[in-house]
Order: C-alpha cells, then structure tokens, then sequence
C-alpha cells in the first residue's frame, strides 16, 4: 500500500495527516510553526515526516500545501507570512533532508485539488476553488491535476481589481477604496472575503458589526440587511462572472468561513447570468466537502494520477 502525506503549512501550525490510495485520512499530528529559525523549521518538518515514516514502516509521499507559492524558475518560496522560510528554497532542501522528492502548491490549490479528487466531484473536470476567509482566493484543477501556471502563481484571483460593474453597484465615485496587503488598491481580496463582507457592512449600511452578526440579521429579515446581502451577493457575481468567463469550469467550490452562508447558494446562480455572455452556463456551485481538511487532504493528492 502506498502512503501519502499531506502537510498544511500555516503561519502559527503545521499538520500532517497521512491517507491511502483513496484519501482517506488515517493518521495526524499537528504542531506549532517555528518562528526561530528556518534550520528549526526544516527539522520540524523532518521530524513529522519521520515520525508518520516510522509508524506506517514506509517512505510516504510528501506533499505541502503553503500560504504562498514556489517560485517554478527558481524555486523560491514566496510565504511572507512565515519569515523564516520565506526566500528560501524549500522543496529542495526538505527533499535532500528526507531523501524524497517533495511537492508543494498554494493552500488554495491544494484546497481545490481536495474537492476535485472527492469521488462525489470527480465528474466535474475543470474545478475552480474559491475560498471566501479573512481573504479572496482561488485554485485551479483540470482532470485531476492543479494548474498553477508558468511561475506558480494562477489562481490568485483575489488580486484581481474591482471592474466598472462592481464600482457602479458600490456607488461610482463615491465607492469604499480598499488598500490592499499586495500593495495596490481595490483588489477583490479586499471585497469579496470576509474581511471584505464586514468593511462593507460599516461603510455602505454604517455599523461596524461582524459576519455572523450581519448573517444573523439577514436571515431575522432586517430589511438594511437584506438589502446589503444582495448587494453584496452581485458583487460577487461581478468577480466570480469574470472567472467563469475566463475558464467555464464545470463547477466552483466554495470554502473559508463565509462559505458557510448558505444563502450564497441559492442567490448567485440567478444573479450571475446578467454578467456572463449570452451563451454561458452557469456552473454547479456548491460547498466544500471536506472544510479543514482540505489543506492537508490536497497537499497529500500532489502525487495522485
């Protein structure tokens, strides 16, 4: 039996979980992330992949899924969240220290190959992930295999800038501007996360209040509220239209927390054809399967064919 073994790297944590042949889980450990040093970063790694080597008597496939990218022309990771790794070259290293080729992909890629991969969706061939957190990001997988494109970085749709029909629906010239962790401004990062969901709330309805909170005035039927949600949810299928029209996956995926307000499923199907072309369809959208375990489940089926 072949073992693979999926490493979720996180700014704060590390776990590695171990599955079969058909991703299903049967071992975890989970540690806190070294802020040390990158030499205590590696043997933390190390020691977690030995440690699942020597309970399982094999050589596992590794596999990491990262908060940021590996640079493909020079194998630099790109993590800046996690400084000690951050600018080093860490497949490399980790693969000449466990003896082992080593693979590693954005989090939301890995996110998005965990869904593809569950044999519910593997009728769907093009999955585009979208996980809607603090942030705004996305993967994308074609038959089965991540595309992350000629340096590693496809996918991150959340940098992509608000267009015409978003800035109208905001308000034209007197839309929120959002100054954006990469630097520019008016990315859909900043818009369409959570994060996003709350700002707006405070500058287009005037209260500073928190997700749930907003979610649970919505569904007590608060007409500000109501009003907001849909507001919001068009402002979703401004962004998300331009994705279907870019790819025409067969179906997106929805993950980070406020996935889980299930109202986004029953809404943006009927507002999104307004911003697609005529003779689009719209894709099967639905929640993700797997949540959490996304992260470790996708880093493991790196090495799935």
């Amino acid at each position: 039996m072949k073992f693979y073994y999926g490493l979720d790297i996180g700014g704060t944590k590390i776990e590695l979980a171990v599955f079969n042949e058909k991703l299903e889980k049967l071992h975890s450990e989970r540690v806190a992330t070294p802020q040390t040093s990158y030499e205590d970063w590696l043997t933390t790694i190390e020691t977690l992949v030995n440690n699942a080597d020597s309970k399982f008597e094999t050589k596992g496939f590794v596999g990491l899924g990262l908060p940021g990218f590996v640079h493909k022309e020079t194998g630099i990771a790109k993590i800046s969240n996690i400084k000690v790794a951050d600018g080093k070259n860490i497949l490399n290293d980790l693969s000449q220290r466990l003896n082992r080729e080593v693979r590693g992909e954005n989090d939301a890629n890995c996110f998005a190959l965990s869904e593809a991969w569950d044999s519910e969706n593997q009728q769907y061939p093009t999955v585009l992930g979208l996980i809607i957190g603090t942030g705004f990001g996305g993967g994308l997988v074609f038959d089965g295999k991540v595309h992350s494109g000629s340096i590693g970085m496809a996918g991150e749709v959340g940098h992509i800038q608000l267009n015409y029909h978003a800035l109208k629906l905001l308000g034209g010239d007197k839309a929120p501007i959002y100054d954006c962790g990469c630097g520019n401004i008016a990315c859909l990062d900043t818009y369409l996360s959570g994060r996003g969901f709350e700002f707006l709330y405070r500058d287009l309805v005037g209260e500073n209040i928190d997700a749930k909170t907003i979610i649970s005035r919505f569904y007590q039927g608060e007409q500000k509220t109501v009003d907001f949600v849909n507001k919001f949810i068009e402002l979703m299928a401004t962004g998300v239209g331009n994705l279907i029209t870019i790819l025409d996956p067969d179906m997106i995926v929805f993950g980070g927390g406020l996935s889980n307000f299930d109202y986004i499923y029953e809404a943006l199907p009927k507002v999104l054809p307004k911003y697609l072309l005529n003779i689009a369809k719209v894709p099967v959208i639905k929640k993700a399967i797997h949540g959490d375990s996304g992260g470790v489940r996708g880093a493991a089926a790196l090495f799935l064919k």
